[in-house]
């Protein structure tokens, strides 16, 4: 039974439809704000501490037990700062931008089975709707760059069109080829599908290798390194962002880890089996179906980490070579090959 049920019929039974409904949705918002505040605080707190360890230092410290309230201390500070704007932008532009990158992340954050009953929607065009939802945060950089008034704000939001608009097809290709064989865009069906084994491990090599593009287009759309021309510090200043201060700045910096967080979570869900457990089916205990969730995540945000302090960044040439050249063709035969297996064991089975 999902959680949101639960909530529905409890409410109903105590206040008016109009009433419970109205309180049912706000205490959802609630949950998943703070869902969004602590991941963002804590994922930013877990960069630190893997930039630290690969580069032999120690990290965040002071602040709090082993620097745990460090990143609080971060947001306070981003709180009292003064939220400054230049004379020539365009100020309605310019302070919407950012609520776009935020509450598109935030959008796709409701659809992840955390656990069998913790998902607060779950609807049958999951995958489409992650994907078209995603596609929207990149508005806001864009209208950022381009209503800043600064040159170097304008390259970075331009970039980050065309960074998002090529590697998109590659997100979208991969998905398509576990949509393929699972015959389903409803992340809970496809869950479902994954209770005699995880799909990277049913759907053999081309499940890899959709994995594996995945991975890297997913890592390019979060503007990350070796992607991050969007904001490369050496050229730009600070991209896209150079011109916001105080608590419009940290929605751009809280939503690039809330991204990383939602490519690691729907990787998790298509190809790791969500909150299922690599021993068996946890999906009676809700609370040890979130720890494996999450568990899942975290691996797989560490190996972006990971990517970031290892490759040196692409110049924008080899960063869309690699892309139409590479990705894309690889992406469509991948795709093909897959077809063709579900068409064979579907033969084999009729």
């Amino acid at each position: 039974m999902n959680i949101t049920k639960n909530i529905h019929e409890w409410l109903f039974s105590l206040m008016p439809e109009t009433t419970a409904s109205i309180v049912q949705m706000v205490l959802i918002a609630v949950v998943y704000l703070g869902i969004f505040a602590v991941a963002g605080l804590y994922l930013v707190l877990l960069e630190r501490r893997v930039a630290a360890w690969f580069q032999l230092r120690l990290g965040p410290n002071r602040v709090g037990y082993q620097g745990l309230l460090q990143t609080m201390a971060d947001a306070l500070k981003l709180v009292s700062k003064e939220l400054t704007v230049t004379i020539k932008a365009d100020k309605f532009l310019y302070n919407i931008a950012p609520y776009f990158v935020i509450i598109t992340a935030l959008m796709a954050l409701s659809l992840f089975p955390f656990s069998k009953e913790f998902q607060a929607f779950d609807i049958n065009i999951g995958i489409f709707f992650l994907t078209a939802i995603s596609s929207i945060g990149v508005i806001g950089i864009l209208l950022a760059g381009w209503s800043s008034n600064n040159k170097f704000a304008l390259i970075g939001a331009m970039r980050s069109g065309v960074q998002t608009i090529s590697y998109e097809l590659s997100v979208g290709l991969s998905l398509l080829t576990m949509v393929l064989m699972t015959g389903s865009l409803q992340l809970s069906q496809i869950v479902e599908v994954q209770k005699g084994g995880w799909l990277i491990v049913q759907g053999h090599i081309p499940a890899i290798i959709a994995f594996c593009i995945y991975m890297i287009a997913g890592t390019a759309e979060t503007n990350r390194a070796p992607f991050d021309l969007v904001e490369a510090e050496s050229e730009l200043g600070a991209g896209f962002h150079t011109e916001y201060s105080g608590m419009k700045f940290a929605y751009f910096f809280l939503a690039e880890f809330i991204n990383m967080f939602i490519i690691a979570s729907i990787a998790t869900t298509i190809f790791f089996g969500a909150y299922l457990s690599p021993f068996g089916i946890s999906e009676n205990i809700p609370l040890l179906g979130v720890f494996w969730f999450l568990a899942k995540t975290l691996v797989l945000i560490f190996l972006m980490m990971w990517f970031r302090w290892t490759f040196p960044r692409l110049r924008i040439d080899q960063l869309l070579v690699l892309e139409w050249k590479y990705l894309l063709p690889l992406n469509l035969l991948n795709l093909v090959l897959m077809a063709l297996i579900v068409l064979l064991k579907l033969t084999i089975h009729f």
